[in-house]
């Protein structure tokens, strides 16, 4: 098995991070050097995180084999006593080491040493240099690669500037201690060392909060009623970012609008016009060619390059952002009518769950015989609850655990810290297994608090992950940024809580091969005395300030609404998502409804050259122009449409609201409205 479980996880984990790219990214649509930059950057790190339990276990194989080695003599008595005489013994047997297992996982030795200065100075070389200046560049406004890289070099000048300065800072402090030898092999320490410190910082912040918000997340999602509750608050503000989102693509295609038609078409300029309206909608841009066509020959001013760029830049935004919601608000609707079934499944005498939209994926093999709806019923009714509230109070223990680790790990005599305590069981027991499995568990834990928190937290429109491949350019590489400036030190941070850094523990035993990269942290007795010990026990604050959700009141106090079960704010949002869900139903209920009335008047006149259609509406049916039942068709359907009009534009008045509008059409009320269907061959692959 030597090197066999190494390349097991090398694949494995590069399987997961392109599975993550894939859910989060548009692997058709994005450019390729976003995709490989935050690929490399995913992959690196989880392959640390994957990798670092098989250090610590061929660790401890090597330092048992260096205990045996120091203890030549009582082995050898103590076997020449036992073949003369197997009732007594000259020296006790407790004293005697037990002999060296080789782990199932060992990797030989001057393996592990290469691979972390790859993995590690690629991720910092990603992080610090190649991610911040894809980000500038993706978002730039140019027209050209030329004018993206020199705008990415002007915004990242002052990026790169404060770097230098701190490190500059750090060689002007160790130079004036004259004991100290300023060698490559010490910059490398004072360059980790700083960056390990920064991301230590953000560290504790992010694992603060996701100790307790995962624990309790899980706790609640167990009550349906709350994950209702949350979801038409979700509701209530995902409708309000739509609109907006919806007004501002309108206000920038009237700008766009207005460029195409003063830019005229032997301009020098209409190359770049061109190139902002294939960026823009297909219903715009079919709009736009009937104005020019119709227009009157109205001159505007002509724009300027710069002009041009940002207008680019803001149409790019625009789109996807309104891209993003319509998705989400998809998505969002599906939740509601989810949990809404499950409420009325609940109540319901009959142990089969029954959806009010099935969709495409329930006809699959999977539902029809095994997630049947009987066993769905058991599952969403009976066993989710218990299985919920269960994780819930596993996920407590470990995040208390972690919380007792965190404040105690600087304790060696007595171990104070339940990771340290163990792994030191099972390393005497020679158990790699356990020792491997115990390292996992734990560092798989502080990866899913510090991790999930970086996929849940919004900074504005700015940073923000969206699932469904909806996630931006440059969101996905600053994931990629916080990836590889907090796993490092995260690990550090680990092997700390199990002693085996000895920069903390201050023991006298062989370091990993993660460690031995990193450097001896004593060049800077201040960070690795000081900050790296004493930092950490913020993290209790910090559970404290989340379990008493400080910080979403205080956000709630900003204008930032978060879901906060005793404000009065929030139960009114709940309110209005709720009845915004429930026109929503009666919406898509109706163009069921009409569906099938039109597939009943199909089937019941046999209209020929239909591709066929269900009565759930899945496969769409085409009329055969030529069938003696089109006039009666005719004739009818417009009766239905006209009523099914006449009913939704009675409802639009009623909810005051806005729905599928025309794209150049606004409301009295200033907002945004499209009556125009949605296009199509743009979020296909959303499921």
């Amino acid at each position: 098995m030597s090197g066999a479980a190494l390349a097991v996880v090398v694949v494995v984990v590069f399987l997961l991070a392109l599975y993550l790219l894939q859910r989060y990214g548009d692997l058709r649509r994005q450019q390729r050097m976003v995709l490989l930059g935050t690929l490399l950057s995913w992959y690196l790190c989880f392959l640390i995180v994957f990798i670092l339990p098989l250090d610590v276990s061929t660790t401890i194989y090597k330092q048992c084999i260096l205990d045996n080695a120091n203890h030549p003599a009582p082995v050898t008595q103590a076997r020449h006593t036992n073949q003369t005489n197997s009732r007594s013994s000259v020296y006790p047997t407790v004293s005697l080491p037990k002999v060296c297992e080789e782990p199932w996982s060992y990797i030989p030795d001057g393996i592990l040493p290469v691979l972390w200065r790859v993995v590690y100075w690629t991720s910092q070389f990603l992080t610090w240099l190649l991610l911040p200046f894809m980000q500038s560049y993706s978002r730039s406004g140019s027209f050209s690669r030329v004018g993206k890289i020199k705008t990415a070099l002007i915004e990242n000048a002052i990026y790169y500037g404060t770097y230098l300065l701190i490190f500059i800072s750090l060689l002007v402090y160790v130079a004036a201690h004259p004991q100290w030898q300023l060698t490559w092999r010490e910059l490398q320490t004072i360059g980790i060392t700083a960056a390990n410190t920064w991301g230590l910082f953000l560290l504790v912040l992010l694992l603060g909060y996701g100790l307790v918000e995962i624990p309790r997340s899980y706790w609640l999602s167990s009550s349906h009623g709350y994950l209702l509750a949350k979801t038409y608050f979700k509701a209530a503000k995902m409708a309000t970012e739509k609109a907006s989102a919806e007004e501002n693509l309108a206000d920038v295609m009237e700008e766009v609008a207005g460029v195409h038609e003063s830019v005229k078409y032997n301009h020098c300029l209409r190359k770049c016009v061109d190139t902002i309206i294939t960026k823009c909608p297909t219903e715009y841009q079919e709009e736009m060619g009937r104005n020019v066509e119709s227009s009157c020959g109205e001159h505007n001013a002509l724009p300027t390059k710069r002009g041009l760029n940002k207008l680019h830049k803001k149409v790019i935004s625009a789109v996807q952002r309104h891209g993003q919601t319509q998705v989400q608000w998809s998505i969002l609707l599906d939740q509601a009518f989810h949990l809404e079934d499950v409420a009325e499944s609940q109540s319901s005498p009959v142990r089969h769950f029954n959806h009010s939209f099935p969709s495409v994926r329930h006809h699959s093999w999977i539902y029809r015989f095994i997630y049947t709806p009987t066993v769905e019923w058991y599952w969403e009714c009976v066993f989710r609850q218990g299985f919920y509230r269960l994780l819930a109070v596993l996920l407590c223990l470990l995040s208390a655990t972690v919380v007792w680790s965190e404040c105690t790990f600087f304790s060696t005599h007595p171990v104070l810290s339940l990771f340290a305590v163990f792994v030191q069981m099972a390393e005497k027991q020679h158990n790699y297994i356990c020792i491997e499995m115990a390292c996992f568990v734990s560092i798989l834990f502080l990866c899913v608090c510090v991790y999930s928190t970086v996929f849940r937290i919004r900074v504005f429109n700015y940073y923000y992950l969206v699932p469904h491949h909806q996630t931006d350019a440059y969101s996905l590489q600053f994931s990629g940024m916080l990836f590889c400036r907090l796993t490092p030190p995260l690990c550090l941070n680990f092997l700390g809580l199990i002693h085996m850094d000895s920069a903390i523990s201050h023991q006298d035993r062989i370091q990993t091969s993660y460690t031995s990269i990193m450097g001896s942290m004593h060049v800077l007795y201040f960070i690795s005395d000081g900050f790296y010990i004493y930092y950490p026990m913020l993290v209790l604050l910090l559970c404290f300030a989340t379990f008493y959700s400080l910080g979403s009141r205080c956000l709630n106090l900003l204008g930032f609404h978060q879901y906060i079960t005793d404000d009065h704010l929030t139960s009114d949002l709940v309110d209005e998502g709720r009845e915004l869900i429930r026109r929503e139903r009666r919406l898509k209920q109706k163009a069921e409804d009409g569906e099938n009335r039109r597939w009943a008047w199909r089937e019941r006149y046999g209209v020929q050259g239909a591709t066929g259609r269900t009565r759930a509406g899945y496969i769409q049916l085409k009329d055969n122009q030529n069938s003696p039942v089109t006039e009666i068709n005719n004739s009818v359907i417009p009766f239905i449409r006209r009523d099914e009009e006449e009913e939704e534009q009675r409802c639009l008045l009623q909810d005051n609201s806005s729905d599928e509008r025309s794209p150049n059409r606004r409301s009295t009320g200033g907002r945004y409205r499209s009556l125009s269907p949605s296009r199509t061959g743009i979020f296909d692959d959303v499921r």
